[in-house]
């Protein structure tokens, strides 16, 4: 914030002056900034904190998935259980996982259009990591055969929208957007965002919409946009953290007036290897918005999954696994990353605030207290692995249940990790990260 002319200090901390005779305090909305105690009454009436007006498309927990009485289940930490508890577990996840494919490899794709930014030397490392990551996501969507014009891009977890402006420039740079009608980008964020990439589009003629909901309350079949012409679907997202992921594809795949199962096509497959070809979708007049055609995201923070919303809860209980041990699974997988942990305390001190910020979200509780004396780093970032892997296939489980192929992929190296998940109803399949994995999904 600026300070104003003949001024020590900005306005949000003008209550520090000395002899100061504003007085700031707590905004009773938000505890993250302050406003004149003076001024609360007026501020009230505008803060980005207040309670809106729900829109036609929120719909209160329609993608959170059944309550059941598990959800009332302690949730007890890794540290409070004794260690013939965690042998228990393990011994459970070690049966669970029999026959199961948990090696993932490798597919790091790029794509021209952002070559230039790659080597441009004026973006630092953090954005050239991200860009990394959102050209291997364009090259897999590519290659899925789902980077086509007529389509409706819904990226999920949105942030500034770098990656629909991505979507948006190698359509663009190919020759694939006609014109303002070919595309639309519809971008789902539930936090007020600064320094959105989709203002700069507004004039582009392409119809960027941006909702600010939570995925959990988000019904597209209500969205104006969605039943305007009912473009076939295609979801991406480049950080749905644990939870979101699960939330995701049930937007996408649970809504019930998204897809007919009576009225599906039959199944047909794309060639990747004609260029010009185009996917004919299903027939939805009857339905609230297009069909799906497929989804790529890239995966992340396994810790922070929740047994309401997982929507591989039948592939669990499949294998004897039910909520309690759902819980510990997900607490475990944050053990993935203890090869990493000490390098990145050595380095802490050479990152910027800014970064520091920016990874504090993803770093789990460290919870090993109890098992460091029973179990090595790399046994335990083995099992991490594992459970990672474990609440994956749960979700390619669930794709499989709605008709549609998925395949896990690493699809970026280990410094710019991020786990990658797709799926495509009429093309290939592909996708996944290291430590960060993206399934990729085919119909």
């Amino acid at each position: 914030m600026m300070v104003r002319k003949g001024q020590r200090f900005c306005g949000e901390h003008a209550n520090a002056a000395e002899g100061g005779s504003i007085r700031r305090i707590v905004c009773p909305l938000d505890p993250k900034h302050t406003v004149a105690e003076d001024k609360l009454e007026k501020h009230l009436k505008k803060c980005n904190s207040r309670q809106k007006p729900k829109p036609v498309y929120h719909v209160e927990n329609i993608n959170a998935g059944p309550e059941d009485g598990d959800e009332a289940l302690p949730d007890v930490s890794l540290s409070e259980r004794s260690w013939s508890e965690l042998e228990l577990l393990l011994e459970k996840l070690k049966k669970a996982s029999e026959g199961l494919q948990c090696e993932v490899e490798d597919n790091f794709l790029d794509h021209p259009a952002l070559q230039e930014e790659l080597v441009n030397p004026k973006n630092g490392d953090s954005a050239h990591k991200h860009l990394k990551q959102q050209a291997s996501i364009l090259g897999h969507l590519d290659e899925l055969g789902l980077l086509r014009r007529g389509r409706c891009f819904v990226e999920f977890g949105a942030g500034r929208g770098k990656l629909s402006h991505w979507i948006h420039e190698a359509l663009k740079n190919n020759g694939d957007l006609k014109n303002s009608e070919d595309l639309q980008l519809l971008l789902v964020e539930r936090s007020s965002i600064r320094f959105k990439v989709d203002g700069k589009h507004q004039d582009a003629g392409v119809q960027f919409e941006r909702l600010q909901v939570d995925i959990q309350h988000l019904d597209l079949s209500k969205v104006p946009l969605l039943q305007d012409k009912k473009f076939p679907l295609v979801g991406v997202g480049k950080h749905l953290c644990g939870a979101a992921t699960d939330l995701a594809l049930r937007c996408l795949l649970e809504t019930s007036t998204l897809r007919d199962p009576e009225s599906e096509p039959p199944l047909k497959r794309l060639k990747p290897s004609e260029p010009g070809a185009e996917v004919a979708p299903a027939d939805c007049s009857g339905a609230g918005v297009g069909p799906v055609l497929g989804l790529a995201v890239a995966l992340c923070c396994h810790h922070r999954c929740e047994w309401r919303h997982f929507v591989g809860q039948q592939f669990f209980l499949q294998r004897g696994l039910g909520a309690a041990e759902f819980s510990a699974i997900c607490r475990m997988s944050s053990w993935a990353t203890c090869g990493l942990r000490a390098a990145n305390q050595d380095s802490s001190s050479q990152h910027s605030t800014n970064q520091g910020r920016e990874e504090e979200e993803h770093e789990p509780i460290d919870e090993t207290d109890n098992v460091n004396k029973f179990l090595s780093a790399a046994e335990r970032e083995k099992i991490g692995h594992l459970c990672k892997r474990l609440i994956d296939r749960g979700r390619c489980d669930f794709l499989k249940s709605r008709g549609f192929s998925s395949r896990l992929t690493c699809y970026t190296d280990r410094q710019s990790r991020t786990m990658l998940a797709g799926f495509s109803r009429y093309s290939r399949h592909r996708l996944e990260k290291r430590h960060m994995v993206a399934p990729s999904m085919t119909r």
